[in-house]
C-alpha cells in the first residue's frame, strides 16, 4: 500500500478539533441541540477516523479494550449513581430538586443544571465507549479458514 501522507497529515489535524466539537456538544447539550449521545457518537467518529487512516492495531494500541470495557460501566454508573442520590434524599429518580437543599443550599437552578450536567457526561462516557467498541469489532479482521481461503 502505498503511503498516504496527506490522508494522514489531515486526519491528524482534523481528530483533535472532531474531539473539541464534540465537548462542546455535550457541554451546551442541556440548553440547546446536542448532548451527551451526540457528542459520544462525535468522538466515537473521531476514532474510527484514526483508525482507518492509521490502522486499527495502531489505534488499539492507544485506546486499549480493558479501557473502553470500564468506561461502559463507569458512563452506567454516573447515569444511575445521580438517579439513586435522588432517591435517597427523598425524591424519584433523576428527581434533581431533591438533591436541591442538602448538596445545593436550596439553589434550584444550580441542582438542575449539575444533575443534568452529570446525565449528559454519564451519557457521553457510555456512548463514547459503546461506539468504540463496534468500530474495534467491526474493523477486527476475519478469522482464517483452516484451508487457506
Amino acid at each position: 500500500m502505498k503511503e498516504q501522507v496527506i490522508l494522514r497529515t489531515v486526519a491528524r489535524l482534523m481528530v483533535p478539533f472532531i474531539v473539541l466539537f464534540a465537548l462542546y456538544v455535550i457541554f451546551h447539550g442541556e440548553g440547546g441541540p446536542g448532548g451527551g449521545f451526540q457528542g459520544g457518537v462525535i468522538i466515537g467518529g473521531a476514532v474510527a477516523l484514526h483508525g482507518m487512516i492509521h490502522g486499527r492495531d495502531a489505534t488499539r494500541t492507544h485506546l486499549p479494550k480493558p479501557l473502553w470495557d470500564a468506561l461502559c460501566g463507569l458512563g452506567v454508573a454516573v447515569y444511575a449513581g445521580i438517579g439513586f442520590v435522588c432517591i435517597l434524599l427523598g425524591g424519584k429518580m433523576l428527581q434533581y430538586d431533591a438533591a436541591k437543599d442538602v448538596l445545593f443550599h436550596g439553589d434550584h437552578q444550580h441542582a438542575n443544571h449539575y444533575g443534568v450536567f452529570g446525565v449528559e457526561m454519564g451519557v457521553a462516557i457510555t456512548v463514547t465507549a459503546v461506539m468504540c467498541t463496534l468500530y474495534f469489532e467491526i474493523a477486527r479482521p476475519a478469522p482464517r479458514d483452516g484451508d487457506g481461503r
